[in-house]
């Protein structure tokens, strides 16, 4: 489990903080209760992420804002764009370092049961039929996310491989073109059709795809296994591992969120 002594630390604020969106300005005679600290908000969703804890209990002496603050600040930061605006902002620094490999890319999707309801839910094939969602998820080599979706249960992996592609940001961090698609794409079985294998290659990408009935020990596993690392990773912060948001947004907004945090995991290991 992800811990630290201050849920919201020092190098994660000084990269959220330029990207939170403006607040109106306050100009009556009486403007009524100044509103919570930004710092504290975030505090407070990184605790439920965490915990999985409904907003009424979020402890607000520790985190320093009660728990509706921090889902109301959710909602309005995922609705500005702030999580894929991070995630490019780390991903260039990430290049920058020498630490993203986009050489050879994985991608793979884990089901998750809804327990809530809403939308990108439907009845899961691998879960007796209960409404369930898909976290559909993209690395490089390292198993650092570089891109990550959410659909209903029910929807095959395949139709979202080009989606996923589309949504790797052009990364920056060094002189040249920015970067967005990967070398290589190693995928297991369930994306074993032709017609992906030549759209993957008119992109000049190289598909690393295992073929439906081949004995197991192709070893494409060796460089695959990365994601479902990534997913294991991903389902430490107990919000992740089942949906309880009914607003489809909120949910991925808390996917992407996770996602920044291991980003700057591997740019400062002591985080």
């Amino acid at each position: 489990m992800w811990v630290s002594a201050d849920l919201v630390p020092d190098d994660l604020w000084e990269r959220v903080a330029p990207l939170l969106p403006a607040r109106p300005s306050r100009r009556r005679r009486y403007p009524g209760r100044l509103p919570a600290d930004d710092r504290a908000a975030l505090r407070g969703i990184v605790y439920v992420l965490c915990k999985s804890v409904r907003c009424p209990d979020v402890p607000a002496a520790q985190v320093g804002c009660s728990g509706v603050t921090a889902w109301r600040r959710l909602r309005d930061w995922t609705e500005a764009g702030v999580w894929p605006q991070l995630h490019e902002v780390l991903l260039a620094e990430l290049r920058a370092a020498g630490l993203l490999d986009m050489d050879d890319a994985a991608i793979d999707a884990s089901h998750v049961r809804a327990l809530e309801g809403g939308a990108h839910t439907r009845p899961s094939p691998v879960d007796r039929a209960r409404p369930g969602s898909k976290h559909h998820l993209i690395t490089d080599r390292h198993g650092t996310p570089l891109a990550i979706s959410l659909t209903s249960g029910n929807r095959h992996d395949v139709t979202q491989l080009m989606p996923m592609l589309d949504a790797i940001p052009r990364i920056r961090g060094v002189r040249g073109r920015p970067r967005h698609r990967p070398g290589r794409l190693f995928v297991d079985r369930g994306y074993d059709y032709d017609k992906y294998r030549r759209i993957l290659r008119a992109r000049g990408i190289t598909p690393k795809i295992a073929r439906k009935g081949a004995t197991h020990g192709s070893g494409l596993g060796r460089t695959r296994w990365v994601v479902d690392r990534t997913f294991a990773w991903l389902h430490q912060f107990k919000r992740l591992r089942n949906r309880y948001e009914i607003r489809a947004d909120l949910h991925l907004g808390l996917l992407q969120l996770a996602c920044r945090i291991f980003c700057l995991r591997r740019l400062r290991t002591s985080f």
